[in-house]
């Protein structure tokens, strides 16, 4: 499945998340969500963006580290569906929000959590998602980076262009 539909689902249950558990769930989802989109950029996305890629699978492995992994069927599992990225910037658009949403939910949380372990789980949880998503932004930014260079070099005036041949 497409990484912006897995994304979108992602965002729509983490909405729709009624208790807890059910919102904690949704968090690992997202967070093993980006690590699985993180590793697939930095094996074949963009080469600006492997680095980064890199460190976004690593920070979000540690965001899905931090909380209990949720009981779930395999086949619900969205990290495991994802079997195309076709736009690289899209997906970083959409990554980034959820992420930030993941950031809300979790400051939710730790505001309302009945016991410390909770409350500590969503304060490193809040961490990797944060750090997480800085790494999206950097992505976006060597993305925009890359398609200015490209636009300067066709346009006319930027000292790229050839002269015909034969003009003086």
């Amino acid at each position: 499945m497409d990484a912006v539909r897995l994304i979108g689902a992602g965002r729509r249950a983490l909405a729709e998340g009624a208790d807890t558990a059910e919102m904690m769930a949704e968090v690992w989802q997202a967070q093993a969500l980006a690590q699985a989109i993180g590793s697939r950029l930095a094996v074949s996305g963009p080469p600006e963006l492997r680095g980064e890629a890199l460190g976004l699978t690593e920070l979000a492995g540690r965001g899905c580290g931090v909380l209990d992994p949720p009981a779930l069927d395999p086949k619900d599992l969205r990290a495991a569906q994802l079997t195309e990225l076709d736009d690289a910037r899209e997906t970083l658009l959409c990554l980034g929000g959820l992420l930030g949403e993941v950031g809300m939910a979790l400051v939710g949380m730790a505001s309302a959590a009945a016991d410390e372990t909770t409350y500590w789980q969503c304060m490193e949880a809040i961490d990797a998602a944060d750090e997480s998503r800085d790494r999206v932004l950097e992505m976006l930014r060597k993305l925009a980076a890359r398609e200015e260079a490209a636009r300067q070099e066709v346009l006319p005036g930027s000292g790229n262009e050839s002269s015909p041949s034969g003009a003086l």
